[in-house]
């Protein structure tokens, strides 16, 4: 191994461990109720581009066509607010290197979470996530009905401690029954982002770790798909 590979490798040797927090994305798979699922198709094949280039070498270039919220996704600002800013005006402080707060709810607890979950210490600047297990329901459709939200008094706290984003392991942050959407209303109109649908909160230590959740730059789109990931000491 070069110079260069043995300082790489001992670079990422000392970072720490990975936690994948995102669902796969899937052909034909169904995020929330309702909303179409995507289609991964092929644009151009290796046959093809085989032939074209006739030189034995080859490659693949695929096509998705998807509504932008599938998989785990992002939600920024202009989601819910015309004037809020959309994908590519977030800035990476309040998407990467996170410190991470874990939240952690029973499967005997009522659905709606509230401020008595929220723990003692500091939580300004950090990604507060919340740990309900719902992720067990993905792709089935119990994962639409039923599902753990956020309530409004606990959302105040958040935005009142200055979070820096806040995501959930469930089908909705809010309360699907509820128009009004304090959740995404108030925490976005704070320019907080939210992720939802989330997987392997549990795998999450309680400490010693930080949050990456970057979607792509797209100017007017509101949300996108993310990998989402915990690099724990």
């Amino acid at each position: 191994m070069c110079v260069v590979g043995w300082r790489l490798y001992g670079m990422l040797g000392g970072m720490g461990r990975f936690i994948d927090l995102s669902h796969d994305v899937v052909g034909g798979m169904v995020t929330y109720p309702g909303l179409p699922a995507p289609q991964i198709t092929t644009h151009i094949s290796r046959v093809e581009s085989g032939e074209r280039l006739g030189s034995g070498a080859s490659f693949h270039i695929g096509r998705i066509d998807m509504v932008a919220n599938t998989g785990t996704y992002l939600d920024s600002p202009w989601h819910f607010h015309e004037e809020g800013v959309d994908l590519a005006g977030l800035k990476l402080e309040r998407l990467a290197d996170l410190p991470l707060t874990i939240v952690r709810r029973g499967e005997r607890d009522a659905p709606g979470i509230d401020l008595r979950s929220l723990p003692a210490g500091p939580i300004a600047g950090h990604a507060v996530l919340f740990h309900t297990g719902w992720d067990r329901h993905w792709g089935m459709e119990s994962y639409g009905t039923g599902a753990p939200f956020l309530t409004a008094d606990l959302v105040d706290a958040l935005v009142e401690g200055v979070v820096a984003l806040v995501g959930i392991d469930s089908v909705n942050i809010d309360d699907v029954t509820d128009g009004s959407r304090p959740a995404h209303s108030r925490l976005l109109g704070a320019g907080i982002p939210i992720v939802e649908h989330m997987t392997n909160l549990g795998a999450v230590p309680d400490q010693g770790c930080r949050l990456y959740a970057v979607p792509p730059k797209v100017r007017g789109f509101g949300t996108f798909p993310v990998r989402a990931f915990a690099m724990c000491d």
